[in-house]
């Protein structure tokens, strides 16, 4: 399949010019996330680009020392992404989840987003999607303290020896026991704050405003019990989205 157009500057040469590959994480049977996720690749002209690369996520059968099977299956998902990249040689890369959405503010044509190309950053956060736009377009990067932590690993940059720093920090993590002081299993995105904490050397940054939000979507994390809960998800998904969409746009 061709790239399809751009409908924003967000588009294939910003991204080509920022990451060596862009990972996807999808569990290969959630069909509707992939489906999902080509849809907003279509918008920055990236549908079927071999920049990207869908990711099989790990579904684990039992949690181990985390929280749940999700929670296991997420940072074992980001930790064999991070893997490849390494034996790749990738030297900048993107890290997706498969419920991310571009954020009006990345999508707008008037969106300047030179400060993702032209700052010295060696950890990125697409930020939570909670902000206003700015007016002119302008999409900046706002240092991140170390001590700061961020929800969501929806979308992480990660450039150089971060990204081997980061696969030998995560292994360590699964050797200790949960609760550790040094950092045990835990959710991916705490294992990243832990990492910046533990680096404070490593630039780090989050977009402001967001370019990346997390799409209303059936969890693998904390699936409800029962099919009429997971159907009543399911519907209140459907229903409920559009709905926020034309508010959004009032």
């Amino acid at each position: 399949m061709a790239p399809s157009r751009p409908q924003t500057r967000f588009d294939q040469d910003l991204l080509r010019a920022l990451f060596d590959r862009v990972y996807v994480i999808n569990l290969p049977d959630r069909t509707d996330r992939r489906r999902e996720m080509m849809a907003q690749l279509a918008l920055i002209g990236l549908a079927g680009d071999p920049l990207v690369q869908f990711f099989p996520a790990v579904r684990p059968t039992d949690p181990g020392d985390f929280g749940s099977l999700g929670e296991r299956g997420c940072f074992l998902s980001h930790l064999g992404a991070l893997k490849d990249a390494v034996a790749a040689g990738h030297r900048s890369i993107l890290i997706l989840e498969d419920d991310v959405d571009w954020t009006p503010a990345a999508l707008a044509r008037n969106a300047r987003l030179d400060a993702l190309r032209d700052t010295d950053w060696g950890f990125l956060h697409g930020g939570r999607g909670h902000d206003q736009a700015a007016a002119d377009g302008a999409i900046l990067l706002e240092p991140l303290r170390p001590e700061r932590e961020l929800l969501l690993g929806h979308f992480i940059g990660l450039r150089g020896a971060v990204i081997g720093q980061i696969v030998d920090y995560l292994e360590a993590m699964l050797q200790r026991p949960k609760g550790s002081p040094d950092g045990g299993p835990m959710h991916v995105d705490g294992a990243y704050s832990w990492f910046r904490r533990a680096h404070p050397e490593v630039a780090s940054y989050v977009c402001t405003p967001s370019v990346a939000q997390q799409r209303s979507s059936r969890s693998d994390i904390s699936v409800p019990t029962g099919w009429r809960a997971t159907r009543a998800a399911d519907w209140a998904r459907r229903v409920l989205r559009p709905v926020r969409a034309m508010l959004r746009g009032r």
